[in-house]
């Protein structure tokens, strides 16, 4: 099949597993065509069967703000034709699958068409998408898709429940891991400058968004540093940053945390963590969870949104209550000590992981899918 994909391309889960689909989807035979306005973060060599497509907007003095939404439009009619693309995944309702329904209009009035199926991910829905500017415009581009999927059943419950969607049925196909390379064997145990002294090491990856509550992970790691001395590995950066700063400053442990910024290969540092840290407002799934799960970490986290789907409560990890620091300290504590404990949760995770979110198996699902449509 001939795929075109569309997605956010920058640092965050839905642009990264969008990425990993294409590249799975062109070891398949597939060809498949991103068309976006930067190259995808988890895409920076060539790869047989994959081609990128940059949507330029133009800035004129009429625009205080460029029209990116029908600058992706234009792109995704040339590119339909000129590569005879079969259909256009869309990641994130808005404005990608609004922008797609444009596009197949205009192919329409020249008797051609194109397939539009939209994964949902999260903010898209439960904020983005329920903002009053944006409600009427992301349940009509919804319904305009020839199938929807969501990541986990929380956010098809919340898609129901805010737009309605009578006329759409929404399939749970939820996000995935590469286990040859969420694996803890192949990455040794030690890096130099990150497990200097032996102590062990607590991990955080996110896009330091607010809801990802990134001071509440530095608050986390100085209940469990000050009775078991450790270090924390925050990856990522985002609007949160400078306040995680300076939480670890107020708190005394700026010495012992390690801000690494963006990095677009996170296994190797995950496979020398003892327990990764997660304490979101909300997670429509959680995928920087369940790849440290797969790299058998098992992961502290808030009782929210889709975690409860990817974190086996008490098996391969721990949920707590949303901004409940302590009962989240207490329970990296018991990780950080307890080898017996651990040793058991991590292999729990590893292959709880690899049985319900492995590659093969959620790849085949999307590609079953495409089938039915075209």
């Amino acid at each position: 099949m001939r795929i075109g994909i569309t997605c956010y391309p920058t640092y965050g889960g839905s642009g990264a597993v969008a990425t990993e689909l294409g590249i799975a989807l062109a070891e398949r035979g597939h060809e498949v065509h991103f068309i976006t306005y930067q190259q995808p973060f988890r895409l920076r060599t060539f790869r047989p069967g994959i081609y990128f497509h940059e949507v330029n907007v133009g800035r004129y003095p009429l625009f205080e703000y460029p029209p990116y939404d029908l600058a992706l439009a234009v792109r995704m009619h040339e590119v339909v034709r000129s590569h005879g693309l079969e259909l256009l995944h869309l990641h994130y309702a808005i404005p990608h699958a609004t922008s797609a329904w444009i596009a197949r209009e205009m192919l329409r009035r020249t008797g051609e068409d194109v397939r539009l199926i939209t994964t949902l991910h999260g903010t898209d829905i439960t904020i983005v998408g329920q903002d009053p500017s944006f409600h009427a415009i992301t349940k009509f581009s919804i319904e305009q898709s020839d199938r929807l999927t969501a990541v986990s059943e929380y956010l098809r419950r919340e898609t129901y429940s805010a737009f309605g969607c009578t006329a759409c049925a929404v399939d749970v196909i939820p996000n995935f891991v590469d286990p040859s390379v969420y694996d803890r064997g192949r990455y040794p145990r030690t890096i130099p400058g990150i497990t200097d002294g032996g102590r062990p090491v607590l991990a955080h990856v996110s896009n330091f968004r607010p809801v990802k509550r990134v001071t509440d992970v530095v608050r986390i790691f100085a209940r469990v540093h000050a009775s078991q001395p450790c270090t924390l590995l925050m990856v990522g950066d985002g609007p949160e940053r400078d306040a995680a700063e300076a939480e670890a400053r107020r708190l005394g442990v700026e010495r012992d945390v390690q801000f690494l910024g963006k990095l677009d290969a996170v296994a190797p540092l995950l496979a020398t963590a003892r327990v990764f840290l997660l304490p979101s407002e909300t997670e429509s799934f959680g995928l920087s969870a369940l790849e440290a799960l797969a790299c058998g970490v098992p992961v502290v986290a808030s009782r929210t949104g889709g975690l409860a789907e990817v974190v086996r409560d008490g098996e391969t990890g721990v949920l707590a209550p949303v901004a409940d620091v302590d009962a989240m300290a207490e329970a990296a504590l018991t990780l950080v000590r307890d080898e017996s404990r651990w040793t058991a949760m991590s292999r729990a995770a590893a292959a709880d992981a690899r049985a319900r979110f492995s590659r093969e198996t959620i790849v085949g699902r999307y590609e079953a899918l495409y089938r039915g449509m075209v």
